[in-house]
């Protein structure tokens, strides 16, 4: 059974560690609206059981808002704010039509879904790459469950 628990950590601070729970991830968890919460519910059970080539291992905490694969762990949360860092401006990177924000915008290791109706953020350790290859593996989850905003909103 998966259970939500709040944490005071924000997208910049993420620090994925190997979690007191024996082999999990510790993924600090966001605090999504109702409605994103439920999104991101969905979303948890259209994520793949591998990116490249790494399996999805459990989480500390558990729940349906967070998400890793490997070691060192690529994270997924659900539910995030959008990013402070986001301009109009922003060069987005769009894999199979979602449009994710790079942070930091020089060599990037995290990125987060912008237009949908919940945000997804996903954390790439450099030693995996292209980093492009996690955004396909998960932005078919993301593009099904998680409803695009209308034009132009993101």
């Amino acid at each position: 059974m998966r259970r939500r628990a709040t944490t005071g950590a924000s997208a910049a601070a993420l620090l994925l560690l190997t979690g007191c729970t024996a082999g999990a991830v510790q993924v600090p968890l966001p605090s999504p609206a109702p409605e994103a919460e439920r999104l991101c519910g969905e979303l948890a059970g259209g994520l793949p059981d591998e990116i490249f080539g790494q399996r999805q291992v459990p989480t500390d905490p558990e729940s349906d808002l967070v998400a890793a694969w490997g070691d060192p762990a690529i994270a997924l949360r659900c539910g995030v704010e959008r990013p402070e860092s986001y301009r109009p401006d922003s060069e987005l990177t769009v894999v199979n039509g979602v449009a994710w924000l790079p942070e930091p915008a020089d060599r990037p290791t995290t990125y987060t879904a912008l237009g949908r109706e919940a945000y997804v953020e996903v954390t790439v350790p450099p030693s995996y790459s292209p980093p492009a290859e996690a955004l396909v593996a998960v932005g078919d989850a993301v593009a099904d469950t998680v409803p695009a905003l209308p034009d132009g909103e993101l």
